[in-house]
């Protein structure tokens, strides 16, 4: 496998199970825990795509990353641009929304603190498995 596929394809998977469990969130769960944890999930799908664009950022610069455009989108809220544009097209809706709420720049940053978590836990993990000679894939055999 090409390396920079290798690089980019657990976060084009985050990306994938990101949007899975936001859309299974929003059709089982719904009310303000389905609103909040599809708030959240936005952030997590921020950052996933932030890793797939640029594979060597840290957990930390990614997550402020998608916690600065998560909150952006939030702040572009209070004008009537976001609410114009999402009367006209359903993707506009999806990343824009419509209307402002200050509990949703909490659940951002709940999803940012989540995506830093689980990348720096993956990073760990990687790196464990590449030390001492052994190469990911090959588990116990020396190299």
């Amino acid at each position: 496998m090409p390396p920079a596929l290798r690089a980019r394809l657990p976060a084009a998977l985050a990306a994938a199970l990101t949007v899975a469990a936001g859309l299974t969130v929003r059709a089982v769960a719904g009310g303000w825990f389905g609103a909040y944890a599809g708030d959240a999930l936005y952030t997590v799908l921020v950052h996933a795509l932030i890793v797939f664009v640029r594979p060597p950022v840290t957990p930390v610069r990614a997550a402020l990353g998608a916690l600065a455009f998560s909150w952006a989108v939030e702040l572009a809220q209070l004008t009537p641009v976001p609410a114009a544009l999402s009367e006209t097209s359903v993707v506009a809706r999806l990343v824009l929304g419509s209307t402002f709420g200050a509990g949703d720049l909490v659940a951002y940053a709940a999803g940012a603190a989540l995506a830093a978590t689980a990348h720096t836990l993956l990073v760990r993990g990687r790196g464990r498995g590449q030390r001492r000679g052994h190469r990911p894939g090959r588990a116990g055999v020396p190299s």
